[in-house]
């Protein structure tokens, strides 16, 4: 096999000064001088035989080849990244922390059920969930600020594992005005009334959680605590992961909307490793608790909906 007639730290340069805007920020981003950062740009144009930068007015603009090179150079110093971090990580053995996000749609009776149980095992790594939604999952993953995340997509360039599907319902308070119709609702009924939803955690896409965003009136909060506090005082109507509900329900706080058409969606999470070739033996072994608990809360499900065992009271399988 060949040997690679550029070295990463000439691949470096010329990421930075792409990135930076020129050579002279370029050197004092990567604390070099700019004779030296011009070198190598210059030794992988001379070597390659490309043409990379091309003057336009009095910028240096990429070239076609360049353009190329400049993509392909940050897979390649971020390969590079991976793996001395994931040979870091081996070396260590387990991490100190395990980092995740998790949609907020995701029962959160079951992920503190995850972690006492992860706690057994491992009590002295601390773990930090980030309770995120929407493109605030994305985030995270694409940032690597988490070790994995619970998500309801997988995000380009990532791969996810189906973890289980969860139930929207359209409820509000039952003396709410939309109950008091005595019929079945359509969605022109639910227009004139006001909808709470969540909003988009992320930081660059502002975007609003919600089965249907086609009222006139509507209250965007941040957190799902809000979103269900805001509906037991009657303040509006809104969609909610039936599992984060089902208490409010049984103890008739809410009441499920008689919707004569999509008043119940669905929709499927999956767990996503921000790297899945080097994950931590922590982060792995939580996620695998995860697939454990949710296997079992299936199981559950399925005697309890047989007749064959009560439904707990902790874990929401009741009917």
């Amino acid at each position: 096999m060949s040997q690679p007639k550029i070295s990463l730290e000439q691949w470096r340069a010329l990421t930075a000064v792409v990135e930076s805007g020129g050579y002279a920020q370029a050197a004092e981003s990567l604390h070099k001088t700019q004779s030296t950062i011009t070198y190598a740009v210059q030794k992988i144009e001379t070597l390659l035989g490309v043409r990379i930068f091309e003057i336009q007015g009095r910028k240096a603009q990429l070239t076609r080849d360049g353009e190329l090179l400049y993509r392909r150079a940050q897979t390649l110093l971020s390969e590079a990244t991976a793996l001395e971090r994931g040979a870091s990580s081996m070396a260590a053995g387990w991490e100190a922390e395990v980092r995740l996000a998790a949609e907020v749609v995701f029962p959160t009776w079951l992920l503190l059920r995850c972690f006492a149980r992860f706690a057994e095992e491992r009590p002295d790594t601390r773990v930090q969930v980030y309770e995120t939604v929407l493109g605030g999952t994305d985030e995270a993953l694409i940032e690597r600020r988490v070790d994995f995340a619970i998500a309801g997509h997988v995000p380009g360039g990532f791969i996810g594992d189906s973890l289980m599907r969860v139930r929207f319902v359209a409820a509000a308070h039952p003396d709410h005005p939309l109950h008091q119709l005595g019929r079945e609702l359509t969605h022109r009924d639910l227009r004139p009334y006001r909808q709470l939803v969540i909003r988009d955690s992320a930081h660059n896409r502002i975007r609003e959680s919600g089965s249907w965003l086609g009222a006139e009136q509507r209250w965007t909060v941040s957190h799902k605590a809000t979103q269900i506090a805001a509906a037991k005082m009657g303040l509006g109507f809104a969609w909610f992961a039936e599992d984060t509900i089902r208490a409010e329900l049984e103890s008739g706080q809410l009441k499920r909307l008689p919707m004569r058409e999509g008043g119940e969606r669905h929709i499927e999470l999956y767990l996503v490793f921000a790297d899945r070739d080097y994950p931590g033996r922590g982060a792995w072994r939580l996620a695998e608790i995860i697939r454990e608990q949710i296997k079992g809360m299936h199981a559950l499900k399925a005697r309890v909906e047989r007749g064959e065992a009560p439904p707990p009271e902790d874990c929401g399988v009741s009917n």
